[in-house]
C-alpha cells in the first residue's frame, strides 16, 4: 500500500457503508461529533451512488463491512479471530453467576452467529446488564451500545497511507477511539498488511491530518493530531519524501464556537493536481507551520518556520482561494482521483442546508451570508478557476452525509496510489 502524492491516480480504496449506527447519532447529533441530524435513509443512497462513481473511473473499491463478513464466511482462521475480537468487546454486567452463566453461554452461542451479525457486534460495542426478576426467579436484559461507532463511515481518518506504506492512527476523540483497531485488524488479516506501522497510546495522529504531495508532505495538528502524533509519524519508516511541513490547523477569529470545521488539514486544504491547491488562503495564512528535512530514513530535522500559504507559494503552487461559506461546505473535502479530476460535494446545496438548519453560532451565519451576497452563484467547485486550472469535477452531491462533518475525502480510506 503506497500513495507519494495526493494528485497520483487513485487505484483502490476502502470505504465503509453507513448503517444502523449512524441512526444512534441522529438522536444527538453534536455528542457523536456530528454537524446537524440528516435522512439515513438518503445518507446510503448518497453513499451506494459515491461507490458508483468511484467504480465508473476505474478505482477498485473495498466496503470494509463486505470485506470482514466475505473473510469470514470461508476463511476458519479469520473467523475465529472475528470470534475472539467479538467476545472481547461484548460485556454482561450483573450478580456474579449471572455473568459468569451467561458468558459460558455466550461463547458457546457465539459459533453459531453469522458474520453479519458479528460486524454488527464490533460496531455496536453491546453491553448486556442482567437485571433480577425476582418474582419469576430469572433475569431480564438492559441493553446499552457502548459507544456505536457512528463515524466509521469517515474511513480516512483511521489510518493514512504515505509513500512507504500504512500508519495506523490513533483516534483522540473517545467517539472514535475503538475505529483504528477495526480497521487495523482488517488491514493485518485481509489485506496482509503485516509492515503497518502502529501509532502509540501516547501520541495522537488521524489521517485527516496527512497528505503526501511528492517530494514533501503535509501533517495538519491541533484538536485531533497532536504534535507528539506528528513526530512519530515522521519516524514511522513510513513518510520517506525530502520534507515535512508540520501545520497547526488555524481558527476563524470572528467564530463563537470551537466548531470540527478545522479540525483535519483537509477540511480547508486539500490538493487538486500538481502545483493546484484549493484552500482559503486566510486560513493558509495563520497556519503557523514548521518545515522538517530528513537527514536519513525515519530522521527528520526541523529547517525552518514559516505558514502553510507561504510554503506553498514557495513551492510554486497556485491557489484557487475559497470564501468563508465554501470552506464551511466541505469545498476543500473533494476527492483527487487523478491529477485535474476530483469529485466534490454539491457545496452550494450543502451550504443552504447549514443555513437552514442554523449549524452556525451567530457570528458566524453573518460572515457567511454576507460573503454569499458577493460571490453570487459563483460557488465551489462551479469557479473560473476550475475551468481555468482545467481541473474536471464530478459532483457526488453528498448533502445528507456531510452532516457527519466531512467530504468524499473523508469517507475514502486510500490504499494504493500510483
Amino acid at each position: 500500500m503506497r500513495a507519494r502524492s495526493e494528485w497520483s491516480p487513485l487505484r483502490e480504496v476502502m470505504i465503509h457503508r453507513p448503517s444502523i449506527e449512524i441512526e444512534y447519532a441522529m438522536l444527538a447529533p453534536r455528542p457523536f461529533l456530528f454537524e446537524r441530524v440528516f435522512s439515513v435513509k438518503k445518507a446510503i443512497e448518497e453513499h451506494i451512488r459515491l461507490e458508483e462513481i468511484l467504480r465508473e473511473n476505474g478505482i477498485k473499491v473495498y466496503r470494509l463491512e463486505e470485506e470482514i463478513i466475505k473473510k469470514a464466511d470461508y476463511d476458519a482462521n479469520f473467523r475465529e479471530l472475528l470470534l475472539n475480537y467479538v467476545r472481547s468487546i461484548v460485556h454482561f454486567y450483573g450478580r456474579i453467576e449471572d455473568i459468569r452463566r451467561a458468558e459460558n453461554e455466550f461463547a458457546e452461542n457465539i459459533r453459531q452467529i453469522d458474520s453479519k451479525t458479528l460486524l454488527d457486534y464490533l460496531i455496536l460495542e453491546p453491553s448486556i446488564d442482567l437485571k433480577n426478576d425476582y418474582e419469576n426467579s430469572g433475569n431480564y436484559p438492559t441493553v446499552y451500545s457502548n459507544i456505536p461507532l457512528a463515524n466509521l463511515y469517515f474511513m480516512r481518518d483511521q489510518q493514512a497511507v504515505a509513500d512507504s506504506g500504512v500508519i495506523i492512527g490513533n483516534m483522540k476523540r473517545e467517539q472514535r477511539k475503538s475505529e483504528s483497531d477495526i480497521t487495523s485488524f482488517v488491514l493485518l488479516n485481509v489485506f496482509g498488511e503485516t509492515d503497518a506501522f502502529k501509532m502509540p497510546q501516547n501520541a495522537h495522529f488521524e489521517g485527516g491530518d496527512f497528505m503526501p504531495a511528492g517530494d514533501f508532505a503535509f501533517i495538519g495538528t491541533g484538536s485531533r493530531t497532536d504534535y507528539n502524533g506528528a513526530f512519530q509519524a515522521l519516524s514511522s519508516g513510513k513518510i520517506d519524501c525530502d520534507e515535512v511541513l508540520v501545520v497547526e490547523n488555524p481558527k476563524y477569529e470572528f467564530s463563537q464556537e470551537d466548531n470540527m470545521v478545522n479540525m483535519h488539514l483537509d477540511t480547508y486544504f486539500n490538493l487538486a493536481g500538481d502545483g493546484i491547491a484549493v484552500t482559503s488562503t486566510y486560513l493558509a495564512k495563520r497556519a503557523k507551520a514548521r518545515v522538517y528535512g530528513k537527514k536519513s530514513r525515519s530522521r527528520y530535522e526541523k529547517l525552518s518556520e514559516t505558514n502553510l500559504y507561504e510554503y506553498l507559494k514557495e513551492k510554486g503552487f497556485n491557489f484557487i482561494d475559497l470564501t468563508v461559506p465554501e470552506q464551511l461546505a466541505y469545498s476543500s473535502n473533494f476527492l483527487t482521483i487523478s491529477d485535474r479530476k476530483i469529485i466534490s460535494v454539491n457545496v452550494e446545496s450543502v451550504i443552504k442546508r447549514l443555513i437552514s438548519q442554523r449549524a452556525f453560532d451567530k457570528s458566524t451565519e453573518e460572515v457567511i451570508k454576507t460573503e454569499l451576497s458577493k460571490i453570487g452563484e459563483k460557488i465551489f467547485p462551479n469557479r473560473k478557476e476550475i475551468k481555468d486550472f482545467g481541473i474536471d469535477f464530478i459532483d457526488a452531491e453528498l448533502i445528507e452525509l456531510t452532516g457527519g462533518y466531512g467530504g468524499a475525502h473523508c469517507m475514502t480510506a486510500t490504499l494504493n496510489r500510483n
